[in-house]
């Protein structure tokens, strides 16, 4: 499975019509397996599946610590579109509503609508306590760079990415995909991994913020969302509600700050 294939294209254009190569961003299905049984596909650019599906559980509630994963990992060889987890017994116990879920789709993924969402994420999220602060001028500095980490977009300008970094703005994780939900598990996946996801203060996205982001990035204790487009109304209300930090680039210079403004504060 390619993260990208070469297609010949067409460009049309007033003086000529000439074809030349473009790379085109590769779109698989994943499917995730839990204890065995389906439980959910998602479309995915290949490639960090195991670290993908590690941020999907704890996106979603399965997991919470990656001692609660007995195992993770292909069902068929590497070159697969299956993963599967198997949890431990302590941890089965926990979570049996997930679980009894067959057909199921994503709650960060679509499908959910309404005044109750921020309601039902408040009450199954905590706020985030975290009181980092970060310089308005570094904020500024991680977006403006964000593109010399997607390599991937390089080639393809198709791809989202989603950088986590410390408070000192230490690079510590990063990945592309070609949907931008996809892109934060898989880089939250890679430190929950790790067991240094707690080093993580600020998320960069090349994407908007979508409420979905908001939970993804609250469940894995990140208080710090600077991103390349602005959010919806709806993130913006989570992200107040889960005490966190939404900003995006101003038009013609600076910040736009829609909640959270205590931790982005002037340089000396």
């Amino acid at each position: 499975m390619d993260k990208f294939t070469d297609h010949q294209v067409i460009h049309w254009n007033q003086e000529a019509e000439t074809s030349s190569s473009h790379r085109l961003i590769g779109e698989e299905p994943l499917s995730i397996r839990v204890q065995g049984n389906p439980y959910s596909v998602v479309m995915r650019t290949p490639g960090d599946e195991i670290a993908h599906v590690a941020g999907f559980c704890l996106s979603e509630g399965i997991a919470d610590d990656p001692g609660d994963l007995t195992s993770i990992g292909f069902c068929d060889g590497s070159d697969t579109n299956v993963v599967t987890v198997t949890l431990k017994k302590s941890r089965l116990k926990k979570i049996p509503q997930y679980l009894e879920r067959r057909e199921f789709v994503s709650q960060t993924s679509c499908g959910l609508c309404g005044k109750q969402i921020v309601e039902e994420l408040y009450q199954s999220i905590r706020p985030v306590a975290n009181d980092t602060t970060v310089e308005i001028r570094m904020a500024i500095n991680l977006l403006d760079t964000l593109s010399e980490h997607q390599p991937l977009r390089g080639q393809t300008r198709a791809s989202h990415a989603a950088a986590l970094y410390s408070s000192n703005s230490e690079l510590l994780s990063v990945a592309e995909d070609v949907g931008r939900h996809n892109a934060l598990d898989k880089a939250v996946g890679k430190l929950f991994l790790t067991q240094k996801l707690q080093d993580a203060s600020v998320l960069v996205l090349s994407s908007r913020i979508s409420y979905e982001l908001v939970q993804k990035a609250a469940r894995a204790r990140i208080p710090i969302i600077l991103a390349m487009s602005r959010p919806t109304a709806l993130a913006v209300r989570l992200g107040s509600q889960l005490n966190m930090t939404l900003a995006c680039p101003a038009r013609g210079s600076g910040l736009y700050i829609f909640c959270g403004e205590q931790r982005l504060i002037r340089g000396q």
